[in-house]
Parts: C-alpha cells; structure tokens; sequence
C-alpha cells in the first residue's frame, strides 16, 4: 500500500506502475501457494484442475484450460495492479497539464478542474489502498484454495 501511496506525491515515482516489479511480486508469491499446495496436499491441489462431476469426453479439454487459468493467475495479479495505478496516475498528469494551461486564458474552468483534480485525487487515495487490498486478498484465496 505503502508503494501505490507513494506517487501521490509531486515530484515522486510510483514503483507499483511498472510491470516488471508487480511480476516480480505476483510470481514468486503465487508459485509459494502452489509449492505448498503440492507438498501439503497433492491430491486436493491437483484435484483443482477437474471439477467434480466433469463428462469424461470433456476431462482433457477441461484439465487444459484449468491449468492455464492456474498459470495466468500471477498475471492477472500483476497486471491488475499496473493498469489500475497507472490510468489513476496518468488521469491525474492531464487533468493538472489542463488546469494549468487553462489557469491564464480561463481561470474559472481552471479552478472548476482544480476541484476535479482535487477529487480525483481522494478517489486515487482510495484506489490504491484497494489495489493493495485486492492483491493481498487474492493471493491468500489463491493460498487458502491450496492449504
């Protein structure tokens, strides 16, 4: 949280903004949960990939595409939080590029997209503790379906 807080800051970079690092949180995390899944309980972690009660005709098909669900899951992780902070981050720089280039030739639109900037920043703040929030609580889902 602390990291998606700290490009509300002028002046400052958001770490959680780039890809490379959100990955570099979501795999090894994920793959910790499947570990321990394997070594505490390989029947049941194994298990996930076929639902209960799956026609036989549709077993292969469906081990593929639940083995694939399982490896997108850090990507979706990371991914998540990249696209969410960024958009957030980037809507803000445009909308404070456009009040201060409005700020001379309109000063009541500049103030009137201050206050949009100003709320965007609240609704900013909030999105990034739910961005931390989200990550956290589908890893420990992803822990608690393996445990």
């Amino acid at each position: 949280m602390t990291l998606n807080m700290l490009g509300l800051l002028p002046y400052t970079f958001t770490p959680t903004t780039q890809l490379s690092l959100n990955m570099g949180l979501a795999v090894p995390l994920w793959l910790a949960t499947v570990i321990i899944g394997m070594r505490n309980q390989p029947t049941a972690a194994l298990g996930h990939l076929l639902p209960e009660g799956t026609p036989v005709p549709l077993i292969p098909v469906l081990i593929i595409i639940e083995t694939i669900s399982l490896f997108i899951r850090p990507l979706a992780l990371g991914v998540r939080l990249t696209a969410n902070l960024t958009a957030g981050h980037l809507l803000i720089q445009l909308i404070a590029t456009a009040a201060f280039v409005l700020l001379p030739m309109m000063p009541t639109v500049a103030i009137l997209t201050s206050i949009v900037l100003f709320l965007l920043t609240l609704l900013e703040i909030a999105v990034a503790m739910i961005q931390a929030y989200v990550f956290v609580l589908l890893l420990s889902l992803y822990l608690q379906e393996n445990v």
